[in-house]
């Protein structure tokens, strides 16, 4: 007995440590080095005031030159305790600028001096010291944002006596928070072991997606097509490419040498538009061949931007074909003119571009900036920090981990800077983004940096932590949130916790009546309902707007890379997974199961299982039929009762990542192994053949209940087809004889015996299916007719 219940309380604590908790961290700072800095009033108030000592090496001048070698090669450190940063160098300078700023964090001062050295790296084996400055921390000012930066100031370089020697440097020193503009820039004492070449990837950046359109080819005809084979009809089809992006028209139906095909071939471009729409007109000369009959190249720039639905002009534009010629024994290209081709092309900025799963969109603005409406509220989010992280890597014989966070809402992406082996790292920087429309999603994902240079460690890809995603809409207006969500992640060998994230969220709406129109809005732009796109196109054209985003915020600085953009959008999550399939069919049965319980409740109640909870159905039931009236009033009522009932439960945080939702907690291990297989499969034949066997098992069934649900509508269907004539014949004739009794009968005395009837007693009931269900039963269906 004993070992149950030590299971069943590790269990608990298991189901626990995938839940969310309450964090309760200490924002908007507290007092710095005793009474030396008091409280500063800053908009960081979603995180802890981190309060950090700044000095800014701006340049020197006048610098000694080398007696040996005639010239000097100066840098500057940056000295504090057992702390130092040192700048570039320069060869051959004796007047360097640097503008470098280093950041010391008040955790890990540990001394009350600061020192500034200027060093010749030239001077190999001898004192490469030229001069230093001193300052003492007490003496140090406090700058508040948004004041002015301070200004730096020319300081005489002194010996280590503290006497005067030749040179000075432009220095400013002050105390800030992580408020402060010169935070993100700032080289940090935890990043030591980062080499120079490292350092831009450990930086926080902001970022903003590029602006996508669609870019609408209407194809319409082609005229004096000349085949490369004198007297063959051409078999004509149209190929358009932009990028890495190549869609193709159908094969005119006709052989004719002036096609016709009218159809759209849709891209996504983006700005600013570096590719060109390349169109061929090409001949299907066999199954496995393809000639080019012509071709003509356009750059983006030369069409008009659509906001609307209003139609565009179209235009006869010239091809080109390419013909093969010998001069002076080489091969060369010709180009000649051959004829000619018609089409309607614009921008599409009416759309919203989706470059994310629509399971978890964060924006649905139109492209076109000019159809944005105003802003509802603002979304601010603080990442505070993590806990308990797990070892991502090996760095000198230990397990290691430098961490960092990615946040995505709308076209803005926000990267936090890197902490250097720490699996509690406190990042403490808090960003706002514009809310214009509540039913978004936000995800913030936790990332391992493995682009720390030689001295920080490999060159391989960022490896993904966890993430969490919150949806705006469940944000009350006004609240702080502070929780610290779990980080999961499914791996081959199942479902891993691998610390948690601490972040504090607040919602703050800037107009109710603007957010009550919005819910009365449709969800995307006009342009999607009035023109839409099918299931494939936007499939495909989703897949290639992140491929777009993930080439263009790799080309940043510094990059993120394709792997995080890949993990940030859910790319994978319209791949085939079977732990997938069985999740969203126990959310489908939860959904019934409300139903059911009423049913059942209802089947109870007529059965007499309660008889107290009966004969107050049967009053009910008296009353709503003396005062027909009351019904629709009613039910409202008990509508509203049940949701102010239900405002004591209501969730009290966030959504978190649910492991049990997910089905992740009792996946097998050969699904999992098959969900992070690779497309195509790299599976042996047999495994390939058993998982295709197991597919088809789970896919009757799914095909099973689509057919019995097919099977009642069409049942429904033939009751006035005839194509029973018998069995519509008694349907026609009962609904006259129901149109006679409920003509001369009163409703009321219609519904109390309906309802008496439906709650009689036991007794009174047979085992066998009533007379409806036979009848309906007995009705045909299509199923018949299938193979």
């Amino acid at each position: 007995m004993h070992h149950q219940n030590s299971n069943s309380a590790a269990r608990v604590s298991n189901r626990e440590d995938y839940m969310s908790k309450d964090a309760s961290p200490l924002l908007g700072g507290d007092r710095w080095m005793g009474s030396r800095v008091d409280r500063l009033t800053t908009t960081y108030d979603l995180v802890e005031q981190m309060y950090y000592l700044y000095v800014r090496v701006v340049k020197a001048k006048d610098l000694p030159t080398s007696a040996i070698t005639g010239s000097c090669d100066p840098y500057a450190e940056v000295k504090l305790g057992n702390y130092k940063g040192t700048t570039k160098h320069f060869e051959k300078k004796p007047n360097p600028e640097w503008h470098q700023v280093f950041a010391f964090s008040k955790e890990r001062i540990q001394s009350s001096v600061l020192e500034v050295f200027v060093k010749d790296k030239e001077m190999v084996g001898r004192d490469d010291f030229m001069g230093r400055v001193a300052f003492d921390l007490n003496e140090v000012p406090t700058r508040v944002p948004p004041d002015s930066p301070l200004a730096p100031q020319w300081y005489k370089l002194e010996d280590r006596r503290g006497g005067k020697v030749r040179g000075e440097i432009m220095l400013a020193v002050w105390v800030g928070t992580q408020a402060d503009e010169a935070f993100p820039e700032a080289w940090h004492t935890d990043a030591t072991s980062v080499n120079i070449e490292g350092m831009i990837n450990i930086r926080s950046k902001v970022y903003v997606s590029p602006k996508l359109w669609y870019l609408r080819v209407n194809v319409i005809e082609a005229q004096d097509i000349e085949p490369n084979e004198r007297g063959r009809s051409p078999e004509v089809f149209v190929r358009g490419q932009v990028g890495n992006q190549v869609l193709r028209t159908k094969t005119c139906a006709t052989k004719t040498l002036n096609p016709l095909w009218n159809e759209d071939l849709v891209f996504v471009a983006a700005e600013p538009f570096e590719e060109q729409l390349v169109l061929t007109v090409e001949d299907r000369v066999s199954p496995r061949k393809d000639e080019v009959l012509g071709k003509i190249t356009l750059p983006l720039t030369i069409f008009d931007k659509r906001l609307d639905h209003r139609p565009v002009d179209s235009r006869w534009f010239d091809l080109e074909k390419f013909g093969l010629g010998v001069l002076d024994g080489d091969w060369r290209k010709e180009l000649k003119f051959a004829s000619r081709i018609h089409l309607r092309v614009c921008l599409d900025g009416g759309y919203h571009v989706m470059d994310e799963s629509t399971m978890y969109i964060s924006d649905q603005r139109p492209t076109a900036r000019q159809l944005w409406k105003q802003p509802i509220g603002m979304l601010e989010v603080g990442i505070l920090g993590a806990e308990r992280l797990l070892p991502m890597k090996t760095k000198g014989g230990r397990g290691a981990t430098d961490a960092y966070c990615i946040a995505k809402y709308g076209q803005k992406w926000i990267r936090t800077r890197t902490i250097i082996s720490s699996f509690s790292p406190k990042w403490n920087e808090q960003y706002t983004w514009e809310v214009y429309d509540p039913c978004t999603v936000i995800t913030i994902g936790v990332f391992d940096n493995w682009h720390l240079g030689s001295g920080g460690g490999g060159s391989g890809k960022d490896l993904r932590i966890g993430k969490v995603r919150i949806r705006v809409s469940t944000l009350e207006s006004e609240k702080v949130y502070k929780h610290s969500f779990p980080l999961i992640v499914l791996e081959p060998s199942g479902v891993k916790k691998m610390g948690e994230l601490q972040l504090a969220v607040r919602f703050t709406c800037l107009s109710m009546t603007h957010m009550i129109y919005i819910y009365g809005h449709p969800l995307l732009p006009k342009m999607h309902y009035l023109h839409p796109f099918t299931v494939n196109q936007l499939d495909s054209l989703r897949h290639q707007a992140m491929t777009i985003v993930a080439a263009r915020l790799g080309r940043a600085e510094p990059p993120l890379r394709r792997e995080v953009v890949e993990y940030m959008l859910d790319v994978e999550s319209h791949l085939w997974s079977m732990r997938r399939s069985k999740a969203n069919f126990f959310r489908i049965m939860a959904l019934f199961s409300g139903a059911i319980g009423l049913f059942k409740w209802f089947d109870g109640v007529s059965h007499w299982v309660n008889p107290v909870t009966t004969v107050l159905v049967h009053v009910l039931l008296l009353i709503l039929i003396c005062y027909p009236e009351l019904i629709l009033p009613t039910v409202f009522l008990y509508m509203f009762v049940i949701g102010m009932w239900n405002y004591r439960f209501r969730p009290r945080h966030p959504a978190h990542m649910d492991t049990r939702l997910s089905w992740a907690e009792a996946v097998h291990p050969d699904e999992l192994d098959e969900e992070f297989d690779t497309f195509p499969t790299s599976r042996p034949q047999d495994v390939v053949q058993m998982r295709y066997d197991r597919l088809r098992s789970v896919a009757g069934r799914i095909q099973t209940v689509v057919g019995d649900m097919a099977t009642q509508g069409e049942r429904l269907q033939s009751l006035l087809s005839w194509r029973d004539p018998r069995a519509t014949a008694l349907f026609i004739m009962f609904c006259l004889c129901a149109a006679v009794v409920l003509y001369v009968t009163p409703f009321r005395v219609v519904g109390l015996v309906a309802g008496l009837y439906m709650l009689r007693h036991p007794k009174f009931r047979s085992k066998l299916p009533a007379v409806p269900s036979n009848f309906f039963k007995r009705l045909p269906s299509r199923l018949d007719s299938m193979l």
